[in-house]
């Protein structure tokens, strides 16, 4: 099958206040899982944020399938998703709450497909809790059931592995090595345990700081 770029990435510039990470940084990605492999603090988590949209670079563009990030922010987000290692920061929700607003932000997600990846990580029981009340890993695995059930060009999983058990970790291999999935999705993924999900590209961000 014949690679397509799905997110371009041109000139981006991004800096914190004490440290510039990025300067001219283009890039572009293809269906399929690209690796982010570097040092604590290369800035690989920052790449992804930045094409989140959860950060603003300081110049350049970045585009998925035509559409742009700073033209188009809404439409950017709806055909991404970002599955951060960060709890959610909305305590007086429900596990059933929480899936509900990404219904809500999500339209042409499936719901049947949400309730089988909730299964699938071994969620029901939780649903009437807090999210506030879930453990580490137990909001790995929500935030990982939205994001297999989202029907995105792009998805962006910062250590998805962390936090999970060999179930689960199992089950998180088999589905991102589907052959539906790597044929229709852009993944960039950082990770220190890659494990036996099928790589498309490796990608070292140190050699671009």
């Amino acid at each position: 099958m014949e690679l397509k770029t799905i997110l371009s990435v041109h000139n981006l510039d991004f800096r914190y206040k004490s440290r510039t990470m990025f300067n001219s940084f283009s890039g572009d990605f293809t269906q399929g899982i690209t690796w982010f492999r570097g040092a604590n603090g290369a800035g690989k988590t920052t790449l992804l944020k930045l094409f989140a949209g959860a950060l603003t670079p300081q110049r350049g563009s970045i585009c998925l399938n035509g559409i742009d990030q700073n033209k188009q922010p809404l439409e950017f987000r709806r055909k991404s998703f970002f599955c951060s290692g960060d709890i959610p920061v909305l305590p007086w929700l429900s596990v059933r709450d929480f899936l509900h607003l990404h219904l809500s932000l999500y339209p042409e997600m499936e719901r049947e497909k949400l309730n089988r990846e909730i299964d699938n990580f071994r969620l029901n029981k939780f649903l009437h809790q807090p999210i506030s009340t879930l453990s580490l890993g137990q909001n790995k695995k929500l935030q990982l059931a939205i994001a297999l059930a989202c029907p995105v060009f792009l998805l962006l999983m910062d250590e998805p592995f962390n936090a999970l058990d060999v179930e689960a970790i199992n089950y998180l291999n088999h589905n991102l090595s589907s052959t539906e999935r790597l044929d229709s999705q852009c993944i960039l993924m950082t990770s220190h345990l890659i494990s036996d999900v099928n790589v498309t590209r490796i990608f070292d961000v140190e050699t671009i700081i």
